[in-house]
């Protein structure tokens, strides 16, 4: 039996009251929903600012922190400092960063924002996780309990207790838009 658009099932045939809801269901219906909403959030950012959630994560860090390694950035943004690379690259590419070689120490790699680079920023509205932290935040520290507790244990249920994840709401990007070369679990 299929789902209305409100997430509950309609009534069986021959019967006047509606079926209870599935509870099970009810809960993939969220989950599915905040998939979207990240999906949608993402193709957004995309289309406004042509820049991924990493993207704006680690030009936001460059901006905030100066000229800086990778390895500081990547402590800055919870990401593998593959994927900063991966990601500094692009951004490079593009010309919203550069790249340079520290005259002190010849091994060490800065990079900082362009003049481009901190227009395209400017553009980038705000980013999903920004408005569930904030929303998140105004509840009582008992009520973020038990939704902290309540998603560890739908993470666990889905086997997904022990997966890496950085504390970004992003999906993977477009083909060919990809933000990072590291591993899915990494990509955020």
């Amino acid at each position: 039996m299929s789902l209305t658009q409100t997430g509950t099932r309609p009534p069986r045939p021959g019967t006047h009251q509606a079926a209870a809801p599935d509870r099970g269901e009810q809960v993939l219906v969220a989950l599915r929903r905040i998939i979207r909403a990240t999906d949608l959030h993402s193709k957004r950012l995309l289309k406004i600012s042509g820049l991924t959630t990493p993207q704006v994560i680690v030009l936001r860090s460059i901006r905030d922190l100066g000229e800086v390694t990778t390895g500081e950035i990547s402590d800055q943004v919870s990401l593998s400092q593959g994927t900063v690379t991966s990601i500094l690259d692009r951004l490079e590419k593009r010309g919203w960063i550069e790249r340079y070689r520290s005259v002190a120490d010849r091994r060490v790699v800065h990079a900082r924002l362009t003049a481009a680079g901190r227009a395209v920023l400017r553009k980038a509205p705000p980013l999903l996780h920004e408005r569930f932290i904030e929303a998140f935040t105004s509840l009582r520290p008992a009520r973020q309990d038990r939704i902290v507790a309540t998603l560890r244990e739908v993470a666990e249920m889905m086997g997904a207790a022990d997966l890496d994840a950085a504390p970004l709401l992003d999906i993977a990007p477009p083909r060919g838009q990809g933000a990072s070369g590291g591993s899915p679990a990494r990509r955020r």
